[in-house]
């Protein structure tokens, strides 16, 4: 059966409102501990997420520090971009609310151990058809990081 999922409703995904569920969007989990949570939208948890480990990073403390290797990603919505930022920060175990295929391809491709409580074949979002033909976890990042760059300068 083939599903397809809309992101977010607009012209624009970079611009979505916050979850409205109430529930995180993204957790990282450490052992049984939630260390880190977004209720943002679209991609924005996961460069929070980037920020948040480059503090556990810098923090000169040894309990401070944080290997993605060693941690569960919990996403709500995991697409293509997602998936290639997930792999970029170094994660191995990710638990997903709603897989696409091609973020499925991305994390087998890495591999990326991950559970989906749902997988639909794409997620209509404008993000995902851009990165359609990039595989490039890197190539990725900047993509998305210049797209909300250009999305705030316009506010």
């Amino acid at each position: 059966m083939s599903r397809d999922i809309h992101n977010t409703p607009g012209a624009s995904d970079a611009h979505a409102p916050p979850d409205s569920t109430g529930q995180p969007s993204l957790q990282l989990i450490h052992g049984e501990d939630v260390i880190f949570s977004s209720h943002g939208s679209w991609l924005h948890p996961l460069f929070e997420l980037e920020r948040f480990l480059a503090d556990a990073r810098a923090d000169s403390r040894a309990d401070a520090r944080v290997d993605p290797r060693e941690c569960v990603l919990r996403d709500k919505l995991i697409g293509k971009a997602a998936a290639l930022l997930i792999v970029r920060m170094g994660f191995v175990r990710v638990n997903a609310g709603i897989l696409s295929g091609l973020g499925e391809a991305v994390l087998t491709a890495h591999r990326v151990r991950y559970e989906a409580e749902q997988r639909v074949d794409r997620i209509l979002c404008r993000t995902e058809e851009l990165l359609a033909d990039v595989d490039d976890p890197d190539e990725a990042y900047r993509f998305i990081r210049d797209r909300i760059e250009r999305a705030g300068a316009g506010s």
